[in-house]
């Protein structure tokens, strides 16, 4: 039986190096810079990534937007409950986690404001969550949801955001995320348009970022651990333009490990992707092959997650583990809000 040991992804981190707040302006973000050809590592600001791009590159962006998805209500008797919102399934119904969930059994109805009740129709009995109906008096749920949802920033940022938007990409477009695809966060509109200019090529794509991005590895066997699903989409225009730009020799670079998991779950084993619209729970670790993606920019992570696994991935585990050991080091700033990496 295969192993990939959980605990071979540890590192030590100081609580001082989480960052709590984002860097402002965006791009002033460090970025650790690491090629796969030769080794080097050199220590930069983001908005230096444009000299290393060149017109022979793609970025593809994840154009994911966050909804207000922490939401407090009450029961009937008065007793209170947060509610997480963590996909949408259709119009009225969306798969949730409630705290305290115990309190929530089916028929549960919860009343969230005048205008906005649900009731609990349904287990996830695989993240112990639930399944509830949204019942709007008048106007549209999405508008009620903006009026009463907080944005949820993950549980190790402590401070309050003074404006909601610093938790989404400046090129947000399509609603659906409980997280935002933080690499992302260091774009400026500025330095997208330098970028443009300069003669490279941007596509966006789409992963409504859930709990199959953030869920902890609890197993000691890595590989026993369970992705839960999250929903992709890639245009067929999209696809067409990404496949021709591979098959001219251009170097096809993620813009975080969503848009890494959304471009490796639409290809196929000869590297050509296909347009797709579906779910995707696709768990990538060191042993498997990237086949589309050449290049990654994306922030520090958790130890022992997902995410440090796939980026272990693309360039090794004791490697990967060298450069966060040298980022702690040079203190730079972890998780969210914090600095970022650019393998090549």
């Amino acid at each position: 039986m295969e192993i990939l040991k959980t605990s071979d992804f540890y590192y030590d981190l100081p609580e001082e190096l989480i960052a709590q707040t984002p860097a402002s302006p965006r791009d002033s973000a460090k970025m650790l810079v690491y090629s796969k050809e030769d080794g080097k590592v050199e220590h930069k600001i983001f908005k230096n990534i444009i000299d290393y791009l060149t017109p022979n590159d793609v970025l593809v962006l994840n154009n994911t937007r966050v909804i207000p998805a922490r939401l407090f209500a009450s029961k009937e008797t008065g007793a209170k409950i947060e509610v997480f919102l963590l996909k949408r399934l259709n119009l009225t119904d969306y798969e949730v986690l409630m705290k305290p969930a115990k309190k929530a059994k089916i028929g549960t109805k919860l009343i969230f404001s005048d205008n906005l009740t649900c009731e609990v129709v349904g287990n996830q009995e695989e993240i112990g969550g639930r399944i509830i109906r949204f019942y709007v008096n008048t106007g549209t749920l999405e508008a009620e949801l903006d009026r009463i949802g907080n944005i949820p920033l993950p549980p190790y940022i402590h401070e309050k955001l003074e404006d909601s938007e610093e938790y989404q990409t400046v090129y947000s477009k399509i609603r659906g995320s409980s997280a935002a695809p933080t690499a992302g966060l260091h774009f400026t509109d500025e330095l997208l348009e330098k970028i443009k200019q300069k003669g490279i090529q941007i596509e966006e794509v789409t992963l409504q970022v859930g709990l199959g991005t953030f869920r902890p590895v609890m197993e000691e066997n890595a590989l026993d651990h369970k992705m839960h699903s999250e929903e992709i989409v890639v245009s067929e225009e999209v696809a067409a333009r990404l496949n021709k730009a591979k098959k001219d020799g251009k170097r096809i670079i993620a813009v975080g490990t969503t848009s890494v998991r959304t471009l490796e779950s639409a290809s196929d084993e000869c590297g050509h992707l296909s347009a797709y619209n579906g779910e995707t729970n696709i768990f990538i670790y060191p042993g498997v092959k990237l086949k589309f993606v050449d290049a990654l920019i994306t922030n520090f992570h958790l130890p022992e997650s997902t995410l440090i696994m796939l980026v272990s991935a693309f360039i090794g585990r004791e490697k990967t583990l060298e450069i966060y050991r040298e980022a702690v080091e040079k203190k730079y700033r972890f998780f969210s809000f914090g600095d970022c990496c650019f393998f090549c």
